[in-house]
């Protein structure tokens, strides 16, 4: 276990991290307050509706102003079910809830349909206990936009509180998420919870932008959209620098990241428009998570308009009913049936016992906070090289890429994971492959041994390398067939003489090579049992 990342974040410790000058201060009646929260619910079922014509597709290029016609009521989607588990455990156990009581929160109703929340609730279902279900060594998808998509709710809570909205959501983002994933949560918490002080759409982005560290890949990216903005650069430019640059090195189209950048562009050129700003996320790129960017976007203006942001016939034609049985064939426990109405006032609730132990008063109806300035956050970094420190630390991994399996499009090439005793590479450079290496004294009789993978219809090459040699070439090839990767692999042991080489020291270099052309689909190595006898 991670136990590093098991520590509760209490309530004080979130609260003593928040900063307090500057910025503006909050000042409204708890009527306000109700409203814009029931907005930034509506958003995200506005948005996420509107949006989901273009999820891991084609972009819009025409206007978009009305729901699809199968959507005549607000049914349950990952948008927002998370956050309204999220609720129903604070009111279990009030503001003091950690990472783990979510987590058990999650088993009670059965959470977790798709990507990374998917891989929390079959790690949960191991005994594996939040927040250890979000970080790289067990979740393989925490990279991606489960915990950015399920983050609104923290800055719904977290009034003008952006520090303490940004804490509560790395907090619990940990169930299903971890680093950029993470961050992702940070960033549309903090939006969420600045659009309740503020009225400027590009102040949001950039003070929210500020509560993640600026080695973060995501606050890179961030940097990039708003440095482009501000030099006058159109939505469609920026659009495209973001999926050049991060969509490459993210290609799961269900990425955080590039994701995140594109949220954001939506928010800073939205000018607190629901139409706008939504149209923007959905003519953002194309093959996106442009449901999920729509619903934190829209989120947001929820947050700074309140209900009146949205049309008449739009809230009409949603009622107020939020019903499922069933989600990606996962069934919740129990069935859903709510108020949308009750579910805000339920929010804000716990949100203004939030307020008031940070500081701020709720009295004669009103509510009221310090100001806070942005405090950012500790760097929470990993990189996928980092993965060989739970799995072979003698050895390190070079040029291992994301690829895009098992994050939002299925059939896709590969991606780089650890799945306990497995370790799963794809080159982040399909050209010049990936490299598993270290350097040894050898004793008197060595030899390399490894047990080495492949999907059913998959090949890979893998080389073997000592010092400037290549001493053997093994094509490694599944059988017939196909199926969700890592799912049947197919295994051969590889042994390599090291005699030659006795009593030196050598640089070995196990290289993962992609195979092209008719006769093999690239696919997922699968490494387990490397070992290097020296003598």
């Amino acid at each position: 276990m991670v136990n590093t990342h098991r520590i509760a974040v209490s309530l004080a410790v979130l609260l003593a991290m928040s900063g307090t000058a500057a910025g503006e201060a909050l000042n409204m009646t708890r009527a306000e307050y109700e409203d814009r929260v029931k907005a930034v619910w509506f958003g995200q079922f506005a948005g996420a509706l509107m949006g989901f014509q273009f999820e891991h597709k084609a972009s819009a290029v025409a206007r978009v102003d009305k729901l699809p016609s199968q959507f005549n009521h607000i049914i349950v989607d990952d948008d927002w079910y998370y956050e309204m588990i999220a609720i129903r455990a604070f009111e279990k156990h009030g503001t003091t809830l950690t990472a783990e009581q979510l987590g058990e929160q999650w088993k009670e109703n059965n959470a977790g349909a798709w990507g990374s929340s998917e891989q929390a609730r079959l790690l949960l279902a191991r005994s594996i206990k939040a927040p250890d279900t979000g970080h790289p060594r067990y979740n393989r998808l925490w990279f991606s936009i489960g915990p950015q998509f399920s983050a609104d709710v923290y800055g719904a809570i977290a009034p003008g509180l952006p520090n303490l909205a940004g804490k509560l959501a790395r907090n619990f983002g940990h169930l299903n998420g971890y680093a950029e994933g993470t961050d992702g949560a940070v960033f549309m918490a903090g939006m969420v919870s600045l659009g309740f002080v503020e009225n400027d759409p590009k102040i949001i982005v950039k003070k929210a932008a500020q509560l993640i560290h600026p080695k973060s890949p995501y606050r890179q990216c961030l940097d990039l959209v708003i440095a482009m903005a501000e030099r006058g650069a159109t939505p469609a430019e920026i659009s495209s620098a973001v999926e050049d640059r991060w969509h490459s090195e993210y290609p799961a189209t269900n990425n955080a990241v590039a994701n995140g950048g594109l949220t954001a562009m939506a928010v800073w050129f939205g000018e607190g428009n629901y139409l706008q700003t939504a149209n923007l996320a959905f003519q953002a790129a194309d093959f996106t998570d442009a449901d999920c960017n729509a619903a934190n976007a829209a989120a947001v203006v929820g947050a700074m308009k309140g209900m009146k942001a949205f049309s008449p016939t739009l809230i009409a034609r949603l009622g107020d009913r939020i019903e499922g049985k069933v989600m990606g064939g996962i069934p919740f426990t129990p069935p859903v049936n709510e108020s949308f109405a009750d579910l805000a006032k339920r929010t804000a609730a716990i949100g203004e016992k939030f307020l008031q132990a940070s500081g701020g008063t709720v009295s004669r109806g009103r509510l009221q906070a310090p100001a806070q300035s942005i405090v950012t956050q500790p760097a929470e970094l990993f990189q996928l090289a980092d993965l060989m420190q739970y799995w072979n630390p003698d050895w390190k991994l070079l040029r291992a890429g994301f690829g895009g399996a098992g994050g939002g499009m299925s059939g896709l090439r590969g991606n780089t994971y650890l799945n306990d005793a497995v370790l799963a590479t794809y080159p982040r450079d399909e050209v010049r492959g990936l490299v598993i290496t270290r350097s040894a004294k050898l004793g008197g009789n060595p030899k390399l041994t490894v047990e080495v993978g492949v999907d059913r219809g998959r090949g890979w090459a893998l080389d073997v390398w000592v010092d400037n040699e290549r001493v053997s070439s093994t094509t490694v090839s599944g059988g017939p067939g196909g199926g969700a990767p890592g799912a049947d692999i197919q295994w051969q042991l590889v042994e390599t003489d090291l005699k030659r080489w006795a009593g030196g020291t050598v640089q070995i270099r196990l290289m993962q090579r992609v195979l092209l052309g008719p006769a093999h689909q690239p696919g997922n190595a699968y490494w387990k049992n490397l070992r290097l006898h020296l003598e």
